[in-house]
């Protein structure tokens, strides 16, 4: 079952379900869930390693990020990938996973973003993949609107996160093994 605008906006308030939410989710959310905005953009470099036990992903290194006071754009090129984040964070209990979606005007202007499934129980930012597959130079500004959460309960209720990306981190410092 998805859970509707009323029951989320109750959940931020009594549980902090999701922090840092824009002021027009809080007051007039659309939809059936929070649209959520770019707070970062990393480019990646080096290698990375996908095994049985073991894992490494890319370098990573800050382009720009979303700032209260100050404007920042990035113009994203014809091709060109990289890591973002947004500028909310998760706080799940384990009966909720959350489905993130990108906005229609992502990929109407050429942009893709690569998401996933959250958790149940899982805190922090999120992290996306976003390239531009489009024929011509996109400008973000932080802070725009790129992704649409919506929100499931877990009948039976589900199993705490596990992983290694809890909390919001972005890459792994050096090989490590999987959890």
């Amino acid at each position: 079952m998805i859970l509707g605008p009323k029951k989320l906006l109750q959940l931020v308030k009594e549980k902090k379900l999701v922090e840092g939410l824009a002021r027009r989710e809080l007051t007039s959310p659309e939809g059936a869930g929070f649209d959520l905005r770019l707070g970062e953009v990393y480019e990646i470099s080096g290698r990375a390693f996908l095994g049985v036990t073991h894992r490494e992903t890319a370098k990573i290194k800050l382009k720009v990020k979303s700032e209260k006071l100050k404007v920042n754009k990035i113009i994203i090129k014809p091709g060109e990938f990289y890591l973002v984040t947004t500028i909310e964070k998760f706080n799940l209990p384990l009966n909720i996973t959350v489905n993130i979606k990108p906005r229609t005007t992502t990929f109407r202007s050429g942009l893709f973003l690569r998401t996933g499934n959250v958790a149940p129980g899982y805190q922090g930012k999120l992290t996306f993949a976003l390239k531009n597959e489009g024929p011509i130079p996109v400008t973000l500004e932080m802070g725009c609107r790129i992704a649409h959460a919506q929100f499931y309960q877990v009948d039976g209720g589900g199993t705490q996160y596990k992983g290694q990306w809890q909390g919001g981190r972005i890459t792994t410092k050096n090989r490590e093994r999987q959890i």
